[in-house]
C-alpha cells in the first residue's frame, strides 16, 4: 500500500509539472501565467480540496480537531485569497480581505474557550508523518517561491533580456508545487485518520 500511495503521488506531480507547462507550450512567447492561467485554477483547487480534508479530519478525530479546524480555515484563507481577482471584479474590490477576516472571526469563535487545548492539538498534529509535507509545502509557497520570483533577481540574471514570464513560471510553478505538497498531506492525514478510526471500531 506505500508502494502504490508513492507510485500515485509521484504521477500526481509529474501530472501537476505537464499540466503547468501546457500553457506555456500552447501560447510560447505570449503566455502570461496570470491570474486566470491553468496553472492559477490548479492552485484554487487543491487549496480548495486540501481545506475540505482537514474539515474531514477535524470531523473525524477529536484529538486533532482544534489543529486540523486552523489548518482547514488556513487553506480558505489561501483559496480566498488566490481567488482575489475574480472576487474583486465579480463581487466587489476588497471582497477577499472582507472573506478573510471574516474566515478569521469564525476561527476565533470556534476556539473561544479551547484555548489550552490548542497546543496539544498541534503537538498531536506534528507527530504525524504527513506534517512534514505540509510544513515543506506552505514554506514553498509563502517563502520560497516568493523569494526565487523576485523581478530584481531575474533582472540581474538576464540582464537587457528580461522576460517577466520567465519569473511568473518560476513562482507560480513553485507554488504550485507547494499546493501539491499541502494536498498529499492532507490524503496522508485523512488515511491515517480513517485507520485510526477503524481500529478505535474493532475494539468496541
Amino acid at each position: 500500500m506505500f508502494i502504490l500511495r508513492s507510485v500515485i503521488y509521484l504521477f500526481t506531480v509529474a501530472v501537476v509539472a505537464q499540466l503547468i507547462s501546457l500553457e506555456g507550450y500552447q501560447s510560447g512567447s505570449v503566455a502570461e501565467y496570470s491570474e486566470h492561467s491553468l496553472t492559477e485554477h490548479l492552485q484554487d483547487m487543491m487549496s480548495f480540496l486540501s481545506c475540505l480534508l482537514f474539515l474531514y479530519v477535524a470531523r473525524k478525530d477529536a484529538q486533532l480537531n482544534i489543529a486540523s479546524t486552523l489548518l482547514a480555515a488556513l487553506l480558505a484563507m489561501m483559496f480566498v485569497r488566490e481567488s482575489d481577482s475574480l472576487l474583486d471584479h465579480y463581487v466587489f474590490d476588497g471582497a477577499w480581505q472582507a472573506l478573510v477576516g471574516l474566515i478569521f472571526v469564525c476561527v476565533i469563535v470556534f476556539l473561544w474557550g479551547r484555548f489550552s487545548s490548542i497546543y496539544a492539538s498541534l503537538k498531536a498534529y506534528s507527530q504525524q508523518s504527513s506534517f512534514g509535507t505540509f510544513l515543506a509545502g506552505f514554506v514553498a509557497i509563502l517563502a520560497f517561491s516568493r523569494l526565487m520570483g523576485r523581478a530584481s533577481f531575474w533582472q540581474a540574471v538576464m540582464g537587457d533580456s528580461y522576460m517577466r514570464i520567465v519569473k511568473n513560471i518560476v513562482e507560480e510553478g513553485i507554488e504550485t508545487l507547494g499546493y501539491t505538497l499541502i494536498l498529499i498531506s492532507a490524503v496522508e492525514l485523512v488515511i491515517v485518520c480513517r485507520r485510526r478510526h477503524r481500529e478505535l471500531l474493532a475494539l468496541k
